[in-house]
């Protein structure tokens, strides 16, 4: 079985340390900076909290089972083989009302994993037999993931071999390599024919000696040399030149079999594609280009080529099946209520997606184009709201295989306060640097900032409760007419943001329950 019991060691690098906890977050207590491993598979839990805290507000339960499962699965290659296969990951499902950081939590989460990761919306399948995607495609789409993934990696390695033969590409565009003249054959051979006359009596011109053409060779040399030079020193950047580049077949670019084609069409259909692609020749196309255009051009070519595709699809696959995770969004929307209200209409459906989702989380074989990949081992995490449903309107095989359900609290006042002001990505953050690109100085003052997260839990309150993202049209509508006069109306170098020009600008809108129910 492919990948079966190997460790997968290749991982981007992470910051060398990881930021200190909040005090608020470790009971008044200031924890010290913890070293990182450089690996992110190998962070510890505390470690991956401390990264997911530099974005995400809250949610300590969510972070610290997130962390620990991924912790669990750099601990599970650390065990034995014949224990580690008994080994299965706890799955889990994240519950709360949209915008509370679940989706971000996944986001995050991608980046420290260093293992392939894949989001996919639970709504986006259907059961087999009904027209969409069958829910086997997100193992296909996690295996093509970590295909690039570890091809990346490989010619991030080769790299230097193909930095310098894409410059020795480019030097025979700019200067050919001189080439040796093929020899004539020796006068003896033709007796009666001077030695510089052709068989056809056409007068030859008079071959090079080996002290010309070792000159010429010298000369080539030393002019390569000279343009090398200007080549790296980045001189020659804005030239053009002519290349060749490799187009791949039409077939490549078709679709062949869609989503209407049925259960298992569209790996049929990229089957096809890869059979005739490789039957038909690849066309070659002359383009005009800069010098530093070809270099990228020409990299990409070399990298790939001296790229080992074999191993790359068997250490991708062992990482699938090893180290894989499923972030599963919106599970919510294909849970419920079939059986318990006469079924029919689309819950036959969604119910049809859950049985079809069992064996993909208790494990099996999914045929993929670069061969079958276990689910066994692969890490589930679910995430849905259950405003008009609940987990137990899960089937019960489903539910079983989810054993760690963590829940989402709602955001406070507060928690609006700290998401426009501590993370790293902060709306005020952004705002402020998108009016400094216009030479803009905006500052937000303490009392701005929280009328805007008072308005915004109101908002959230009196209308429909949409988590942080009320936060997004806060602002936007808070900064929409200065964002439209600057710079032809607004002089200014220097701005501040109070809390008299917030209420000034949002107080109408709060008050007026139906427009706010448009605008806000």
């Amino acid at each position: 079985m492919a990948g079966k019991g190997k460790k997968s060691t290749k991982a981007e690098p992470v910051s060398e340390e990881i930021a200190k906890v909040s005090d608020a977050q470790q009971n008044g207590k200031s924890a010290e900076l913890v070293p990182s491993t450089g690996v992110p598979g190998q962070l510890t839990p505390h470690q991956i909290v401390q990264e997911l805290d530099k974005y995400i507000i809250g949610q300590s339960n969510a972070k610290r089972s997130v962390a620990i499962a991924l912790r669990n699965r750099w601990r599970r290659q650390q065990v034995p083989e014949a224990l580690r296969e008994e080994i299965m990951p706890n799955n889990i499902i994240l519950i709360g009302p949209t915008g509370v950081g679940k989706t971000e939590i996944a986001r995050r989460l991608a980046r420290l994993a260093g293992a392939p990761f894949l989001k996919v919306e639970a709504t986006k399948y259907t059961e087999v037999g009904y027209v969409g995607r069958d829910v086997e495609s997100m193992i296909r789409d996690l295996t093509e993931l970590a295909v690039t993934m570890v091809k990346n990696e490989q010619m991030a390695v080769t790299e230097p071999k193909a930095r310098a033969n894409a410059e020795e590409r480019i030097l025979d565009i700019l200067v050919p390599p001189v080439i040796e003249a093929p020899r004539m054959p020796p006068p003896m051979m033709f007796p009666g024919v001077p030695v510089n006359t052709s068989i056809s009596g056409i007068p030859q011109a008079r071959a090079r000696t080996k002290h010309e053409a070792k000159e010429d060779a010298e000369i080539n040399e030393n002019t390569r040399n000279r343009f090398r030079e200007k080549l790296r020193s980045g001189e020659m950047d804005d030239k053009e030149i002519e290349i060749d580049i490799q187009q791949a077949p039409p077939i490549a670019s078709m679709q062949i079999m869609g989503p209407l084609g049925g259960p298992g069409m569209d790996e049929i259909g990229q089957n096809i594609q890869d059979m005739l692609g490789g039957m038909l020749p690849r066309r070659s196309k002359r383009r005009r280009v800069t010098i530093e255009e070809a270099r990228e051009i020409f990299e990409a070519e070399e990298a790939s080529k001296l790229v080992d595709m074999d191993s790359v699809v068997q250490d991708a696959i062992d990482r699938v099946e090893s180290s894989g995770i499923i972030f599963l969004d919106e599970i919510d929307k294909v849970a419920g209520g079939g059986r318990k209200e006469g079924g029919g209409g689309p819950d036959v459906s969604r119910e049809g997606v859950q049985r079809d989702l069992l064996p993909l989380v208790e494990g099996s074989n999914v045929g993929t184009r670069y061969g079958i990949v276990r689910t066994d081992h692969i890490l589930f995490i679910a995430s849905g709201a259950f405003h008009t449903t609940k987990p137990s309107d899960l089937i019960p095989e489903l539910q079983g295989r989810f054993p760690i359900r963590v829940e989402l609290e709602s955001l406070t006042q507060e928690d609006f306060v700290k998401i426009l002001t501590i993370p790293e990505n902060a709306l005020l953050k952004q705002y402020t640097a998108l009016l400094a690109t216009e030479g803009v100085d905006v500052t937000f003052q303490p009392d701005a900032i929280q009328a805007i997260a008072r308005i915004a839990f109101e908002v959230n309150e009196a209308i429909e409760n949409i988590g942080a993202r009320r936060l997004h049209t806060i602002l936007t509508t808070l900064l929409e007419q200065v964002l439209f006069d600057v710079p032809d109306v607004v002089k200014e170098k220097k701005m501040k943001i109070s809390a008299k020009f917030v209420d000034e600008r949002l107080e109408k809108v709060v008050r007026n329950r139906d427009l706010s129910q448009y605008i806000l």
